[in-house]
This record gives structure tokens, C-alpha cells and sequence, in this order.
């Protein structure tokens, strides 16, 4: 067994204010979405500028927010919810579920893609790779604060978490998901987007690769108390509402390669592309004509 390194989940106080790693880890997670977001920006040509790049962490950041805590409540304490709507707003008392964040995200860019005049899975393919920076960041902040930990076990690598009242060995399940979730999620989109996939696939990519990492952290992780499992005594919530994601990640990355349609690759580009499509066409038409006169 591995001793868990207490670390005070609270990195700053003043005063009666105090500031907390989990928080920190968020902004951890927007400033690497930024960073990376403005190096994939220089490198589209202009498609993306600086400006965009802010806008989109900003409407991200809000999505991830109000979106988090309205799918914790609804997914994870809606009977609480009923008996008093006032916990919508308790944010103190902490909560937040990553399938709300994503519903949230994803309301939040097609606001973005408005704006900007852009495709809404234009945006969500450029923006896809970002998405595991937070996410890790985010499941560091759940170990440190000693929160989401994992089922019992006796692996050499198990820990005891100060806030567990039974005192179990458990795995520590919040590194499994920053290692999945966060590292190798961000390897897999960051390399396979380096080059110009078919629009739809970098987003069914991410959404496929995290249904599937979700679900099997979920066969080691604690279920929620107040839910516990919801069949066969095994499935739980988290799986329950990562297997869309698993499905329709999936058909995305189908009709992707099926329909082989590209986003605009620059609009510098999209001029001369277009000349070079209309000289085709008419190159087209000048050899059909040629081979009807030679059969006349």
C-alpha cells in the first residue's frame, strides 16, 4: 500500500477567504486550453484567431461551469432537488458532473459558432483536443481534495483516503481517470488532429475514447452513495450516461470518412480553391464534349 500524500486541499487562506486546489486546478485547465488553443490557432491559416481562441476558453469556461453543476444536480440529486430547488445554488457545498459540463460546453459553442459563423462541429473538432488538459487537471484536484476515490482493494499501489470513514485500502481511481481522461486522451486527439481529418471525426474521437476510459474506471471506482448501482450490480451511473457518448462518437467518426467533407482550410485558400474547382469542372465538361463530337 501506497500512503496518501495529505496534501491541505486548501492552497491559500485569507483571512475568511480561502482558496482551494480544486479551484486551481480549473484554471490550470482553461490556461492549458488557451495555450495549446492559440498554437493550433497559428497554425490554421488565420481560420482561427487570438481573439476566437479567447472567446471560445471564455464560452467554454461557462458552459463547463453552469453546465457542471445543473447535470450534478440533475443527474446525481435530482430527489434532493425536488424536495428543495434552493441546492441549484449551493455551489459552496461543491458538485459538479462532467456529462452536465459537456452538455454545457456543447450549448455554449453552438452560441460561439453563431457568432463567428462557423459549423458547430468545425469548432468542436478544433476545440476537442483542449478538452483533456482541463479534464486532468480536473481529477488532480479530485485527488488532492481526497474525493472520488475508488473501490477497495489489495493492490500494492492502494491508498487509505483521510475522508473515507471506513479507512479502506482503495484505488486511488482519480489517477486512473488523469491518466486516461488527461493524458492519454490528449495524446490520442492531439496526434490524430494533426492533420486534416473529415469533419465530425475529431469530436467523435474524443467522445468515443472518453465513454470508453469512463466506463472502465467506473469498474473500480466507488458509485455514488445516494445512488449506488443502477443493474446487475455493476452499472452505475457514469457508465450509464457514458455509453451514448461511446455510440454516438462512434457514428460520428463513420460519417466522417464516409462523406469525406472537409472544413474551409484557410479563407486565403478558399478563393483559389475554388478557381481550381471551377478549371476542373470546366475541364470536365470540354472532354465530354470532345469525346460526344468524336462518337457523332
Amino acid at each position: 500500500m501506497i500512503s496518501y500524500p495529505n496534501i491541505d486541499p486548501i492552497a491559500v487562506s485569507i483571512g475568511p477567504i480561502a482558496v482551494h486546489w480544486y479551484g486551481i486546478m480549473y484554471l490550470i485547465g482553461f490556461a492549458g486550453a488557451y495555450c495549446f488553443g492559440m498554437y493550433r490557432a497559428k497554425r490554421s491559416a488565420g481560420l482561427w484567431t487570438p481573439e476566437m481562441v479567447s472567446d471560445a476558453i471564455f464560452y467554454g469556461a461557462l458552459g463547463v461551469i453552469l453546465g457542471g453543476r445543473v447535470g450534478y444536480i440533475l443527474f446525481y440529486q435530482f430527489p434532493a432537488f425536488l424536495d428543495n430547488p434552493l441546492i441549484m445554488v449551493r455551489i459552496w457545498e461543491g458538485g459538479m458532473s462532467f456529462h452536465g459540463g459537456l452538455l454545457g460546453v456543447i450549448a455554449a459553442m453552438f452560441f460561439f459558432a453563431r457568432r463567428y459563423k462557423k459549423h458547430l462541429v468545425d469548432v468542436t473538432d478544433f476545440l476537442a483536443p483542449l478538452v483533456p488538459i482541463g479534464l486532468g487537471a480536473g481529477r488532480l484536484g479530485n485527488f488532492i481534495g481526497g474525493e472520488l476515490w475508488g473501490k477497495p482493494t489489495d493492490v500494492s499501489w492502494a491508498m487509505v483516503f483521510p475522508n473515507d470513514l471506513l479507512q479502506l485500502a482503495r484505488h486511488p481511481s482519480q489517477l486512473y481517470q488523469f491518466a486516461l481522461e488527461g493524458v492519454v486522451l490528449f495524446c490520442i486527439l492531439w496526434f490524430f488532429s494533426q492533420k486534416a481529418k473529415p469533419r465530425y471525426c475529431v469530436s467523435g474521437m474524443f467522445l468515443l475514447f472518453y465513454g470508453i476510459f469512463r466506463i472502465l474506471v467506473e469498474f473500480v471506482r466507488e458509485p455514488d452513495a445516494q445512488i449506488g448501482y443502477l443493474a446487475f450490480g455493476w452499472v452505475t451511473q457514469g457508465q450509464l450516461l457514458s455509453l451514448p457518448m461511446v455510440i454516438v462518437g462512434l457514428g460520428l467518426i463513420i460519417a466522417g470518412f464516409k462523406s469525406q467533407t472537409y472544413p474551409p482550410r484557410s479563407p486565403e485558400n478558399s478563393g483559389s480553391e475554388k478557381k481550381h474547382s471551377e478549371k476542373q469542372g470546366a475541364k470536365k465538361t470540354g472532354a465530354k464534349k470532345t469525346g460526344a463530337k468524336k462518337k457523332a
